[in-house]
């Protein structure tokens, strides 16, 4: 199963390197274990190309062949595991990128659904997290897409889009000049210094493309630790992008950017056939839940999500006023 994982990551990703990151392996490991598997088939699978690699004939029809033995493993041991638990508690493994709706989310599940008992995993990585999906790690994961850079969806998953476009706000000061603006334009900022989190996939690449575009070019530091990110915004050192749900702490203020230059997509990625379509419409329901429970406490999100994305408030939401966020 191992090595039609290996020649399936390839075909998919179209290159030795991508598809070692996306297996966890490096990228020399990945190679000889290549050279291992055509030698044991007889043939080459792949043509190696500036471009990247390509199946050969006998790699498409190898690549065919172990894409249906794959997905009816992964539902086989997910049925013995799921016999095995008897009469237990459903275990449900659930990952996420940082969201302030996790714990909403993992609330409505723990209601609704007293038999199932769902553990979660934090990684800012949204490319770690699909890696678990893959590797059977974890049963369903919550991402972020950043806009232009998107991620690849592993081979026997299927994904659902919570929020198409959810554009990033921005974290400064409450006694930065722009604070003082209920929406405030990047050329406000192109003095400030900006702050990114290395580990957060794509998100240096994405700000620097908009920052392109825009004739700009701040100066962009790299923090990991979210509580000296804080205090960096707070003492008007630095300003940062951020989500939209999120709320200002003391001596920040939270605005969104003119145009919403910077954008993500917001994604639900699971294994194939290891979730029933009942389970996945209700996760997929209370994590919408819990996010415009989060939207309604900032009034500016609130308020675009009214004007550009209606469809993802159901009408009783919509007639409702936003609360501003206490304490």
């Amino acid at each position: 199963m191992r090595h039609l994982r290996v020649v399936c990551a390839v075909a998919d990703t179209g290159s030795v390197r991508k598809a070692a990151l996306q297996l966890g392996m490096t990228q020399p490991s990945l190679t000889t274990q290549l050279h291992r598997i055509e030698r044991t088939i007889g043939g080459a699978l792949f043509t190696r190309e500036q471009t990247g690699s390509r199946p050969t004939a006998l790699g498409h029809s190898v690549v065919s062949r172990a894409r249906p033995i794959l997905t009816e493993m992964a539902a086989l041991v997910a049925a013995a595991r799921q016999e095995a638990a008897g009469g237990e508690r459903r275990r449900l493994r659930i990952g996420s990128v940082g969201s302030r709706a996790v714990a909403g989310w993992l609330r409505r599940v723990r209601d609704r659904c007293a038999e199932t008992d769902p553990t979660i995993h934090i990684d800012i990585s949204a490319i770690a997290l699909l890696r678990m999906v893959a590797a059977d790690q974890l049963d369903i994961a919550f991402v972020h897409e950043s806009e232009g850079f998107p991620l690849h969806v592993p081979a026997g998953a299927e994904h659902r889009v919570l929020v198409a476009r959810e554009p990033q706000f921005v974290a400064l000061s409450d006694g930065h000049p722009a604070a003082a603006r209920s929406v405030v334009h990047l050329a406000d900022l192109a003095d400030d210094t900006w702050m990114v989190d290395p580990t957060a996939d794509h998100e240096y690449a994405a700000m620097r493309r908009v920052f392109s575009e825009a004739g700009l070019d701040p100066r962009v530091v790299q923090v990991r630790d979210h509580a000296t990110a804080t205090e960096l915004i707070a003492s008007g050192e630095a300003v940062r992008p951020c989500q939209p749900t999120s709320v200002a702490g003391p001596g920040t203020a939270v605005r969104p950017v003119h145009g919403d230059p910077l954008a993500v997509r917001l994604l639900l990625i699971w294994r194939s056939r290891a979730l029933s379509t009942g389970t996945l419409d209700a996760l997929y329901a209370d994590l919408r839940s819990a996010y415009i429970d989060l939207a309604r406490v900032n009034p500016a999100y609130f308020s675009w999500l009214l004007q550009h994305n209606r469809t993802l408030l159901p009408a009783e939401a919509r007639a409702r006023k936003p609360r501003h966020a206490t304490g």
